[in-house]
């Protein structure tokens, strides 16, 4: 028996504003990945099957290239390509779905566009601290991953017998891939009752396993050798090595040409060291350093990223931006680390 996790009136709530709808827009945040695409494609689905007539995905970047098997993904309209038509659809959208963010500064450029929209606002999230201003709000920083409340959700709701096998695969995509494959941040019973629901209803999830992490480039092979052999710096802590760091240029990253998704996975690599419970990745990007956060059990990361780093997310699992170098924020982050064993 999965428990109930939202509110009566929460629910309520949240379903007043998707009887008073027609025309939906689902929006998920900037270089959107498993739990993203699979909450977005999975709830605009359920809307579409209670008749909401049209709802449109939008995605500010383009989302990885191995998950683009999902179903509905090849319909997402991505916003720095088709910037006009999503600003049309925001604009005119009687209700906007957030999912998998918790501010607008979190989907680029249409944050200002969700902003000033007048449609109608419901934010399903998992992140901490949600500071969009919406008429309801469901955040839930404890579940596993924006998916598990969609499929919650749509429980509570009263609407289990609507999910079907397509529902089904974006749902497990979305806690697949934010557990890690349930290697962290996934010790709850009610998780995997959540997953026996959904090879019910016909997953394969050995073929979403193949389909999303054994599709890399060999492009993306070599550049984890890369990362490992030539940019991961060891520092220890007590006389053992605890926190592994990992910096890519722009050039580093053209070298081995770089696609959206080929870094997914690498931040978590040097926790595969004995005794190293911190791993950072550090990247260039257009006009920021994008920066991964990660750590293992009672040593938290979303604090640290959030005092220096512009960011935030879960405890051991969190991101963040640095306007300058990559020098510049390699020695901030080596000037400060000492916080994070304190």
């Amino acid at each position: 028996m999965i428990y109930e996790l939202f509110q009566r009136q929460e629910i309520s709530s949240a379903l007043r504003l998707i009887d008073r709808a027609e025309s939906v827009a689902v929006l998920t945040h900037m270089s959107p990945d498993g739990d993203a695409m699979g909450s977005s494609l999975a709830m605009a689905r359920y809307l579409s099957l209670l008749g909401k007539e049209p709802v449109a995905v939008l995605v500010p970047n383009a989302y990885p290239s191995f998950l683009e098997w999902l179903p509905g993904a090849t319909e997402v309209l991505q916003a720095d390509r088709q910037a006009d038509e999503c600003a049309t659809i925001i604009r005119e959208a009687d209700l906007l779905v957030c999912l998998d963010f918790n501010s607008p500064k979190r989907i680029g450029k249409l944050g200002d566009q969700l902003i000033g929209a007048k449609g109608h606002k419901l934010v399903i999230d998992h992140h901490t601290g949600p500071d969009i201003e919406a008429d309801c709000v469901l955040s839930y920083p404890t579940a596993t991953s924006t998916c598990e409340l969609v499929f919650r959700f749509i429980c509570q709701s009263g609407n289990f017998k609507l999910i079907d096998n397509p529902m089904a695969e974006c749902i497990y995509t979305g806690l697949m891939t934010d557990t890690g494959n349930f290697s962290y941040n996934s010790n709850h019973a009610d998780l995997y009752s959540i997953v026996s629901e959904l090879l019910r209803l016909g997953v394969n999830k050995d073929v979403i396993y193949d389909r999303v992490f054994n599709t890399y480039s060999p492009e993306r092979l070599r550049l984890v050798g890369f990362c490992l052999y030539h940019k991961m710096k060891l520092f220890k802590r007590d006389k053992r090595w605890r926190l592994g760091l990992i910096t890519l240029s722009s050039q580093e990253l053209r070298r081995f040409n770089f696609q959206s998704g080929d870094a997914e996975g690498i931040v978590n690599m040097p926790m595969q060291i004995a005794d190293v419970y911190y791993s950072v990745l550090m990247r260039e990007d257009v006009d920021k350093i994008k920066i991964s956060f990660r750590s293992q059990g009672d040593h938290p990361v979303n604090e640290f990223a959030a005092k220096y780093f512009n960011g935030g997310g879960h405890k051991n699992a969190a991101g963040g931006e640095f306007y300058g170098t990559l020098d510049g924020a390699v020695k901030l982050f080596e000037q400060k680390m000492g916080e994070l064993f304190e």
